[in-house]
């Protein structure tokens, strides 16, 4: 296994879903519901079903495209978005 890709996901979802919609919503959720338990297994599920389709699409779109380019085109998307979030256009 593939400790450090294992690491560096886990470190990169997590602090990317903390305080995002999801966690508000699932929160929300629990906070009104009558067992915590259920709504953790909804939202966690839930995790694992959009992870699993984003895998699945990571695979075969790099079966058609380099993962190198692949890495460009995300990071100049995440470039692009954060200059039109500074500047206060999103």
């Amino acid at each position: 296994m593939d400790w450090k890709l294992f690491a560096s996901t886990f470190v990169a979802i997590f602090v990317a879903e903390v305080g995002d919609k999801t966690q508000l919503a699932t929160l929300s959720l629990a906070a009104g519901g009558s067992s915590r338990w259920v709504v953790f297994a909804g939202s966690a599920l839930a995790l694992v079903a959009t992870s699993a389709i984003a895998v699945l699409l990571g695979e075969a779109v790099s079966q058609v495209i380099s993962p190198l380019w692949l890495r460009r085109g995300a990071g100049v998307v995440f470039l692009v978005l954060g200059v039109i979030f500074l500047l206060g256009r999103g």
